[in-house]
């Protein structure tokens, strides 16, 4: 499965990137730090999987989100955000989002997730 990073910052893109080369089946296509990378990465990787984060420069992750779901190639979107609060999850949810994760204690589960849908 590829996997395409959206966040804007390096450190968590590093991290991620470090914790899902340990993913059997996964590979890192790209990552993004603004909407317009994410757009642009997307167009040219077709990932099947987008980790994303709702706060970046320009539009903001929701606003990719969107975008994401509106393509006509299903793409599974996980969040990954420190906002985590109930409004942002369920905004989320509504806009199409595959799974929601809180960045400070839930960042772990991303390659649980990964883990699981290589299986299917």
């Amino acid at each position: 499965m590829k996997v395409l990073i959206v966040d804007d910052s390096m450190i968590i893109r590093e991290r991620l990137q470090a914790m899902l080369r340990e993913v059997e089946h996964v590979e890192i296509t790209g990552h993004a730090e603004s909407y317009k990378e994410a757009m642009a990465a997307i167009s040219t990787t077709f990932p099947d999987i987008v980790i994303l984060d709702i706060t970046m420069p320009g539009k903001n992750g929701i606003d990719l989100l969107l975008e994401i779901k509106t393509m006509m190639r299903p793409t599974v979107v996980i969040m990954l955000s420190n906002y985590a609060d109930s409004y942002y999850r369920s905004l989320c949810e509504k806009m199409g989002a595959d799974y929601f994760f809180d960045k400070s204690t839930e960042f772990e589960k991303v390659a649980e997730v990964l883990n699981s849908l290589v299986q299917l």
